[in-house]
């Protein structure tokens, strides 16, 4: 049921936070118990978010998720930005990490690891192509992967 909210409530808000300039690049539905549920809604621009955009956004959204009322019970709606560690989802965010370091999670061990870091060398929506640290290519089965984010280094 979230996953069916969340692209209920993707195809309402896209074109109308695309007309603000923004992009809208994740919904995700939080049901919660014994407290309101979160419907946190992630934005994007060139250049980077801050809290007035996220404002603008929430103001010109709230009341056509309102009137289309997706969710039966109260939640709370949260404008946010994606931060500089979202998850790679969609296409387009494995394109613009094309040729950097991500940060790979798996499901079960890969010779002998479930986390470690590499540059990302392809993508499709069945197979991620790695490069490791030793210049090895590792081909990972997309269904194997719990997330991969950009690599941020400190």
């Amino acid at each position: 049921m979230s996953k069916k909210i969340e692209e209920s409530v993707m195809q309402l808000v896209a074109p109308v936070a695309a007309q603000l300039g923004y992009e809208v690049v994740d919904v995700e539905y939080l049901k919660k118990k014994n407290e309101d549920s979160e419907l946190i809604i992630y934005i994007d621009k060139e250049g980077g978010i801050d809290l007035d955009d996220c404002e603008a956004c929430s103001v010109a959204i709230d009341p056509i998720i309102d009137e289309a009322d997706p969710i039966e019970e109260a939640y709370i709606l949260c404008v946010s930005s994606p931060g500089i560690d979202r998850p790679l989802k969609r296409p387009q965010d494995f394109e613009k990490q094309m040729g950097q370091k991500v940060d790979v999670k798996l499901y079960e061990k890969l010779d002998g690891k479930k986390e470690f870091t590499a540059v990302l060398k392809g993508y499709t929506p069945e197979m991620i192509t790695l490069e490791t640290i030793k210049k090895q290519t590792v081909e990972i089965p997309a269904e194997k992967i719990v997330v991969i984010r950009p690599h941020i280094e400190f």
